[in-house]
């Protein structure tokens, strides 16, 4: 029986969301999406996603703010893929436990690789 993963995209860009959507989808991902970080984390916790891909400059709720309140019931792993590459931001990130920061702009191929990677997928592309 084939096990379909969840991945959760929280981007206030709507084409971001849609170009990562369209890439894991044909890679074989459920994909859902929320466009800041308080709808995210409502996502999270209803849906628990196998892997989130998490910006950090959102309105409503930061990237950062999100993780932080994640972390306090969950682990699912998380990649940030954001413009805000400051060193603070970076390490802020990486002690709330994320799997990787990737910087945008950034290459769709390299994202759904290392989603892959981080689930254990053989990818067949």
């Amino acid at each position: 029986m084939l096990i379909v993963k969840t991945v959760l995209v929280v981007d206030d860009d709507p084409l971001i969301v849609k170009i990562i959507s369209v890439n894991l989808e044909a890679r074989g991902y459920k994909v859902l999406g929320a466009k800041d970080g308080q709808e995210g984390l409502l996502s999270a916790l209803k849906n628990e996603p196998d892997l989130i891909i998490l910006d950090l400059m959102m309105p409503v709720m930061s990237g950062l703010e999100m993780l932080k309140e994640l972390r306090q019931v969950s682990e699912i792993p998380v990649i940030v893929v954001s413009a805000n590459e400051t060193p603070n931001n970076v390490e802020k990130a990486r002690r709330l436990g994320i799997e990787c920061f990737l910087s945008k702009p950034f290459y769709v191929k390299r994202l759904a690789e290392t989603v892959d990677t981080i689930l254990n997928i053989d990818s067949l592309i």
